[in-house]
């Protein structure tokens, strides 16, 4: 029976992340039966958790809130975006998400259980929940927090006694490692990581005429949406402008109203400066001369105070004119009201690039192209009174925050769409040699997620995602939003056996033969059978004389793995007529090898594996491609012919083993742990 992927399926539980494997109200239970406070030995208050390239520039101290001051608070006043002030770690771009995470009462409430304090039964223990990877995780840690002088070190709330933005900040650094880790990033990160949604980047100067509808869309259905102002060099990396905006700074959006001004609609937009201070002080600003001509009743609706908090309104015109890239992070049904108007249907797949067999790298590198992952995408309704289906892809490259510390960096990734072909396998490289892309990512960039939205009209496509250079390994997962129900897939190989029928013997003995004959007796003596490295030296010989050929000699190892395929009477070596019927096999791999050997080097790309395996009769997945790669290429992404010889036989054994023992059940066989190694031993 073909194997088929499960269909995956939205997040509804969340997994606990704590090495113990026990779950934040259980670890809390046990600290107030003992009496103590929790210490975390997953994220330690150490150098370690802090950086990972450098020191600490001060000795920093760690310190439970009740250690700083005398009455912390785990909220006071409710969750606001004015909770949020930017410490000294360069992460403006987390803040700026958070600060939007407080405008969704039900979001913030998944990400931060509301019902954790400071009271009677605190324990120093507390606990967020973040997605990752189409599962929410659940993130426990102690309360110690670096402090210098007695203060917080990094996130902070402007009210001194507040504690749950700092340790929000602290869960997020061990979900990626250490603090250091969370230097540099892009609003929209967090914002996905903090709901599960899927995020969208508009370069303001390029946006549609219809982009104030779009935001206010976007902010009526409780979409996160951040913003920021480009730099043209690293010197200038949080610059401030003549109007008090910070360049290379990530601002978050806030609101989107009209107000009525001298008898005119003016639109406005109100931006807040995670510093929780510094504002625009241009038009619309806190102090402006525009809010004298505005009623009392405008004012309250829009809720203008004039007061140093970081946050402040701009008219439109002038946000288009002073801000360069927006991002929008459009949630996912399960993040939602009930009554929300507009929903989502999202499909996830996850996938990987892996060297040498489908890490093929972008259309620039077609010979290794459409060995890439392909899933197949099924788009069946038209919106609402349009002819096209619209949606959003968005591949995201897993984990390469956390391996920042070993090296890691953020791969440049893009995808391509092409319309299917109308037949369910792995396309190959003559059909993107010969048709163009419908469809594709703006652009390759080492973001962590690459979105875009698109309009097509209904039907099947092939969606190939990749990284920008071949050869690149990561784990990726690929999401796709659509307004209406669509249907994905794996564009996978079912595991299929279909190997060539033996020849027939032929009555008298060829030419060939009686050379074989001759020369098997010389080696074999009376008997005439042969072990290992006498089989070694037989091979070897024949393959000298075959022109064209230009593979190094056959290994000790290879010869021992035929004997194991084709002897049949258990002896350990190969009788003349085994190795007849062998013979036969070796010249079909032979010629399939040197099919797949394009530059007649006497060694194959790795990436043709799937190619050349598939002429030989054995159909693999991805999986299994990705494994006898790892096994049986060099470094340079090569197969010698030894090693695909040796591959071969392997699978030949394997298969043979499987239908000799399924002869019941031809989908599945039964063993117990002592037939197991048996096989495995001898495969």
């Amino acid at each position: 029976m073909p194997w088929k992927p499960r269909p995956s399926v939205l997040p509804r539980a969340t997994r606990v992340t704590h090495s113990s494997g026990k779950v934040y109200e259980e670890l809390k239970e046990e600290c107030l039966s003992k009496g103590i406070l929790f210490q975390d030995i997953d994220f330690p208050p150490c150098n370690s958790s802090l950086f990972f390239s450098e020191k600490p520039p001060v000795p920093f101290v760690w310190k439970r809130p009740m250690e700083i001051v005398k009455d912390p608070k785990f909220i006071l006043g409710g969750a606001t975006r004015t909770d949020i002030c930017q410490g000294d770690l360069g992460d403006c771009w987390l803040l700026a998400a958070i600060a939007s995470l407080t405008l969704n009462e039900k979001t913030l409430g998944r990400v931060v259980p509301l019902d954790q304090n400071f009271g009677p039964d605190y324990a120093g223990i507390f606990h967020f929940q973040f997605w990752q990877h189409n599962e929410w995780l659940d993130v426990v840690i102690d309360d110690q927090l670096p402090t210098f002088n007695g203060r917080l070190v990094f996130l902070h709330s402007a009210d001194h006694n507040e504690f749950w933005s700092a340790l929000l900040e602290k869960a997020y650094a061990k979900l990626n490692g250490s603090y250091e880790a969370l230097k540099g990033g892009s609003t929209i990160e967090a914002m996905e990581d903090f709901t599960g949604g899927v995020g969208e980047m508009y370069e303001v100067k390029k946006a549609p005429d219809n982009f104030y509808e779009i935001l206010e869309k976007a902010l009526k259905r409780c979409s996160m949406v951040g913003c920021s102002i480009d730099t043209s060099s690293a010197a200038e990396s949080e610059a401030k402008t003549p109007f008090g905006l910070i360049k290379g700074h990530a601002y978050s959006v806030t609101g989107i109203e009209k107000v009525n001004y001298q008898s005119q609609e003016v639109q406005l937009i109100r931006i807040r400066n995670p510093w929780g201070q510094v504002e625009w002080n241009g038009p619309w600003s806190d102090n402006s001369l525009e809010w004298c001509s505005v009623s009392p009743s405008e004012k309250a609706r829009l809720a203008q105070e004039t007061q140093d908090d970081g946050e402040f309104w701009m008219k439109f015109e002038d946000f288009k004119v002073h801000f360069d890239k927006v991002e929008i992070c459009n949630l996912t049904p399960d993040a939602l009201e009930e009554n929300t108007a507009h929903r989502w249907e999202v499909t996830i797949h996850q996938g990987s690039w892996v060297r040498g067999s489908t890490a093929g790298g972008c259309r620039n590198f077609l010979e290794t192209f459409w060995t890439n992952p392909q899933i197949k995408l099924h788009l069946t309704e038209e919106d609402d009174g349009q002819e096209d289906c619209t949606f959003i892809a968005a591949l995201m490259q897993k984990d390469r925050r956390k391996l920042k510390r070993l090296g890691a960096e953020m791969l440049a990734i893009g995808y391509s769409i092409y319309e299917s072909p109308g037949r369910d396998e792995h396309l190959g490289k003559d059909f993107f040699r010969y048709h163009p892309s419908k469809a594709r990512s703006k652009t390759y960039i080492n973001l962590r997620e690459v979105s875009n939205r698109f309009k097509l009209p209904p039907g099947d496509y092939i969606l190939v995602p990749t990284t920008f250079e071949p050869h690149q390994e990561a784990d990726f997962c690929l999401r796709i939003f659509s307004e209406k129900k669509a249907i994905t897939e794996d564009l996978d190989e079912n595991i299929a056996i279909e190997l060539p029928e033996p020849p027939s013997p032929t009555p008298e003995e060829t030419e060939e033969e009686k050379q074989f004959r001759a020369l098997f007796e010389q080696i074999s003596g009376k008997d005439m059978e042969i072990s290992a490295e006498e089989l070694k030296y037989v091979l070897n010989t024949i393959l000298k004389k075959i022109q064209n050929i230009k593979f190094k000699n056959l290994s000790l190892i290879s010869c021992r793995n035929i004997i194991s395929l084709m002897d049949t009477s258990g002896n350990g070596k190969l009788d003349y007529n085994e190795f007849k019927v062998f013979w036969e096999k070796m010249k079909t791999w032979i010629n399939i090898f040197l099919q797949f050997d394009f530059d007649k080097s006497g060694s194959m790309s790795s990436y043709e594996l799937r190619s050349a395996l598939k002429a030989a009769g054995y159909q693999l997945n991805n999986h299994l491609l990705q494994l006898i790669v790892l096994r049986y290429s060099g470094d340079q992404f090569q197969i010698e012919f030894d090693d695909f010889l040796n591959c071969l036989i392997r699978l030949e054994n394997a298969s043979g083993v499987f239908q000799a023992l399924s002869v019941k059940h031809k989908e599945f066989i039964d063993l117990n742990i002592g037939e197991f190694i048996n096989l495995a031993m001898n495969i």
